[in-house]
């Protein structure tokens, strides 16, 4: 197989793009790919300042690397959840790639708010992927807002999206439905929140991660068996190979006409937003879901 630009071999195949690249081609491909999803919904400019949720994967990696060598202003920010024999390896891992990309990062650590995720997973009898989300969302936009920055990037790529989507489609959940895309506005003390890779599937993601060297933390964590997300994924996998391209229209096509649908419809007793009474942080009732969960974590 040829190059579709330049008619040298190609060493990545992409059906849904009907295309095929040389790894130069590739990486222009990647770059326009993330310039036109910035540029479509306008998630922000080079006034901005962003910061970069890294986790030590492929995507998160891939994402602050190449808002970097556009000439965005990025730092990172990675949460070390206190998870033996994986948090240290995956901090490890992103400590390294801000060296050597001489990029900014800040590292929170749960452990120091009596949140480490092996005791919550202990202590807590619910599951602990909706807690750990929910604590990492939690300094996610808590550290975006006290530091100054005007803009959250998330490396949620098209297949996440995909699967979150599938998800809340399953499930009717109105709400999230009218919210999902590539851009939440800034408001109530919540911090813009973008995902410039929302047109790239995790294929294109680990192919510009291995062409452009980069070192990313692979191990699954211990914790996730049996996520629902990764038997949507699965589904979605076979759907497109089956029928590739599927996956973009899907998403696409949801943007443009059943997001927009969703947002008109009627609100059906919709909770106002407050300041959390210990922290601050924005939620519908006295005391934030982060700051209950410390309270049970002391109490126990």
């Amino acid at each position: 197989m040829k190059c579709s630009r330049c008619k040298e071999p190609a060493v990545v195949a992409l059906p849904s793009h009907h295309a095929g690249f040389c790894a130069s081609c590739f990486l222009d491909f990647f770059t326009r790919q993330v310039e036109k999803g910035i540029r479509r919904y306008k998630l922000f400019s080079h006034d901005d300042s962003i910061l970069v949720a890294v986790s030590g994967g492929k995507d998160s990696l891939a994402l602050m690397l190449e808002l970097s060598r556009l000439g965005y202003k990025v730092t990172g920010l990675h949460i070390d959840l206190g998870i033996p024999g994986s948090s240290e390896a995956a901090r490890a891992v992103v400590e390294r790639f801000c060296e050597r990309h001489g990029l900014s990062l800040l590292v929170k650590e749960t452990a120091a708010e009596g949140l480490a995720i092996p005791l919550v997973k202990q202590r807590l009898k619910r599951p602990v992927c909706s807690v750990c989300g929910k604590i990492k969302r939690y300094y996610f936009n808590k550290i975006a807002l006290e530091q100054g920055f005007t803009v959250l990037a998330t490396g949620h790529n098209l297949d996440d999206e995909i699967a979150r989507l599938f998800s809340n489609i399953l499930r009717w959940d109105r709400a999230y439905l009218a919210d999902q895309g590539p851009l939440l506005l800034a408001e109530k003390g919540f911090a813009r929140k973008v995902k410039p890779l929302w047109r790239l599937s995790e294929f294109e993601t680990g192919n510009y991660a291995f062409l452009r060297g980069i070192e990313y933390h692979t191990a699954p964590c211990p914790y996730s068996k049996g996520a629902s997300f990764t038997t949507h994924k699965t589904f979605w996998a076979d759907l497109e190979e089956a029928m590739p391209g599927r996956k973009l229209d899907f998403y696409q096509g949801f943007l443009e006409n059943g997001r927009p649908a969703f947002q008109q419809a009627p609100e059906t007793g919709e909770e106002s937003v407050r300041p959390c009474d210990l922290c601050g942080y924005p939620t519908s009732a006295d005391i934030c879901g982060v700051c209950r969960i410390k309270e049970m974590m002391r109490e126990r």
